[in-house]
């Protein structure tokens, strides 16, 4: 074993009481995921009592140069499954000096919504699923295809194994345990429809708590695919043609949904998103009418439909729920790409204190 691995392995609780805090915040373009690592005296589990902590705006597309600070607000701690012992990983969002939330801080406005009476009252619930696609890093072209060409059609790949099938399992495999190790609410993974794509599902989990998880899962998958030498990418139509998009559907149910009656409730909710369709498909990602086209497993981005069982729906609903009467819907539209929290807040804000 190298120095370097030796060094890379060192368990610091074997050694000394500092703890390594690696704070993780999103950069300017609003999908790019930025971190740096502080030294902390002891051990803290309260993010409330982690320090605040600045860095350089205009490097980051997120302020100009004269006026560059921006300052890390600690949010959300969770374990490193990299550095491990006691050292953590904080979910942190952005504001000026002065104390004003900035632009691209949209873990702000959701907070606002899901504190709420209201909000807070229906326990409102999230499953993400996160699709995404591995490239190789030097062509940008997905790992397991022929460079320059194409591999076969679409059928064996979904939930497929097998060296001719299935592309990462290593990467992917890693994630879901490194996941488990930081807290991450992660409940499964699968092999998606187009080779050398994959899901990640996160969830059940309430409130904002949602967006935390997604972004720390998504900081940690990056991570693990830098240390693989392949390049992650969210982008919701990565390959054009004949060939599946990426999304993060999102599942949702509120607490008189998950009761007797709730189908009801899911129906009304329903009505109210596709009153509002134009502004959620404005806020659900970048690129997405390169995937919402009404074809492999969409539907089209003009177009609101829902429907039981339905996977060529704007929202599905479940066999299970229109059987016993209750639960929850899922919300196809979302690219890969998007802000969980927006998507979530604009869930909970449209389907509870929206009133038409």
């Amino acid at each position: 074993m190298s120095l370097l691995s030796d060094l890379v392995n060192l368990n610091l609780s074997d050694t000394t009481e500092k703890v390594i805090a690696e704070y993780i915040w999103i950069g300017g373009s609003g999908t790019d995921v930025r971190s740096k690592a502080k030294t902390l005296n002891e051990p803290i589990s309260d993010p409330k009592k982690l320090p605040k902590w600045n860095y350089d705006g205009s490097s980051t597309g997120q302020a100009p140069g004269k006026d560059s600070e921006v300052i890390l607000y600690p949010q959300a701690i969770f374990r490193d499954p990299f550095r491990r012992g006691n050292n953590i990983l904080v979910i942190c969002d952005t504001y000026t000096p002065q104390g004003d939330p900035i632009p691209t801080n949209k873990r702000w406005n959701a907070a606002k919504i899901f504190s709420q009476p209201e909000v807070v009252a229906e326990e409102p619930w999230y499953g993400i699923e996160q699709e995404y696609t591995l490239l190789q890093k030097n062509v940008k072209w997905p790992i397991g295809w022929p460079v320059g060409g194409y591999p076969g059609p679409q059928g064996p790949y979904y939930c497929g194994i097998g060296a001719d099938k299935a592309f990462g399992r290593d990467v992917v495999d890693s994630h879901y345990k490194a996941c488990l190790y930081a807290g991450v609410n992660i409940s499964g993974i699968n092999g998606e429809v187009m080779p050398g794509q994959w899901e990640f599902q996160v969830g059940p989990s309430v409130g904002i708590s949602a967006g935390d998880e997604l972004w720390v899962a998504r900081y940690i998958l990056e991570r693990i695919t830098e240390i693989a030498g392949v390049v992650l990418s969210v982008d919701p139509k990565p390959i054009e043609g004949d060939w599946n998009g990426a999304g993060a559907h999102t599942n949702y149910s509120t607490k008189s949904m998950r009761a007797d009656g709730g189908y009801e409730v899911i129906k009304k909710a329903i009505e109210k998103l596709g009153l509002r369709h134009k502004e959620h498909i404005a806020a659900y990602g970048e690129g997405n009418e390169r995937r919402l086209t009404g074809h492999h497993e969409t539907a089209n981005i003009n177009t609101f439909v829902w429907g039981v069982a339905n996977r060529g729906a704007s929202i599905r609903v479940g066999r299970d729920t229109e059987k016993h009467g209750k639960g929850y819907f899922e919300d196809r539209r979302p690219a890969s790409n998007m802000d969980p929290y927006v998507v979530t807040s604009m869930i909970a804000e449209t389907t509870i204190l929206w009133k038409p």
